[in-house]
C-alpha cells in the first residue's frame, strides 16, 4: 500500500476499520492481562471505559479531524512506539481512546502544513483543553520526541497494514486473526520492525497552538 492509495475513500474506510478491530483487540487482551499484571496510571487512563466504541470514536475522528491519510499512519507508528518505550502503560479499554485522539494530533502536527489547534482536538476527543495539552506532553515524552519516520519505515508500516487487512477479508476464522496480529508476549502494538533511520532528522520545532 503505497501513500498515494491512501487517499482512495475506499481504503481509508478498510484502514479506519482494520486499526479500529486491531486496537480493539489489543484493548481487550490487556484488559485481562492488568488483572495479574501490575500497571501503571497515567494522564490516559479514563475513571471508566468510554462508551463510544473505539471504531465509533476513530470513526469521528477521521471526520472532523480533516488531516492527512498519512496522519492515520504515522500516529499508528507513533502508538508502536509508545507502546514499545512504555511496556507499564500497555494500551486498554481506559486509554486506548486519549492515545488515539493525541496520537492522530501529533502526527498532523507533525505531517501536515495546516492542523487544527488543541482546542479544536479536544473537542473532537470530547474532552477539555487543559486535559488536550497534559496529554500532548505526556505522549511526546512518551516517546522520547522520536517523531520523525523515514520514508523506509512508512512504507514497512503501510505494508503491515496491507498485509493484515487482506487477512482480515472474510473468511476468516478467530485462531488465522490471532495468528496473524504480531503483538509479541507483552500483548502490546510491537511490531517487531526495525526503524532504518541513520539519524534522527529533526524538524524545525512549531509553536503548539493551544
Amino acid at each position: 500500500m503505497a501513500a498515494d492509495q491512501l487517499e482512495n475513500p475506499k481504503v481509508m474506510t478498510s484502514l479506519i476499520t482494520f486499526l479500529s478491530s486491531l486496537l480493539q483487540r489489543v484493548s481487550e487482551s490487556n484488559d485481562i492481562n492488568c488483572q495479574f499484571q501490575p500497571q501503571k496510571i497515567s494522564v490516559f487512563h479514563g475513571l471508566t471505559r468510554p462508551t463510544i466504541s473505539i471504531q465509533s470514536y476513530l470513526e469521528r475522528i477521521f471526520k472532523y479531524a480533516n488531516c492527512s491519510p498519512s496522519c492515520y499512519v504515522v500516529a499508528y507508528v507513533y502508538l508502536d512506539r509508545f507502546a514499545q518505550r512504555q511496556p507499564s502503560l500497555p494500551i486498554n479499554s481506559l486509554n486506548v481512546h486519549r492515545l488515539l485522539i493525541t496520537s492522530v494530533m501529533v502526527a498532523a502536527k507533525f505531517m501536515d502544513d495546516m492542523y487544527y489547534n488543541n482546542a479544536y482536538y479536544a473537542k473532537v476527543g470530547g474532552i477539555n483543553t487543559r486535559e488536550m495539552n497534559f496529554l500532548e506532553v505526556d505522549f511526546l515524552f512518551g516517546l522520547g520526541f522520536h517523531l520523525n519516520v523515514s520514508p523506509t519505515t512508512f512504507q514497512t508500516y503501510c505494508c503491515y497494514l496491507q498485509r493484515e487487512m487482506l487477512l482480515m477479508q472474510p473468511p476468516l476464522d478467530h485462531a488465522a486473526a490471532d495468528s496473524s496480529l504480531s503483538f509479541g508476549k507483552s500483548l502490546n502494538l510491537h511490531l517487531c520492525f526495525s526503524d532504518e533511520e541513520s539519524s534522527r532528522q529533526k524538524r524545525q520545532q512549531q509553536q503548539l497552538a493551544v
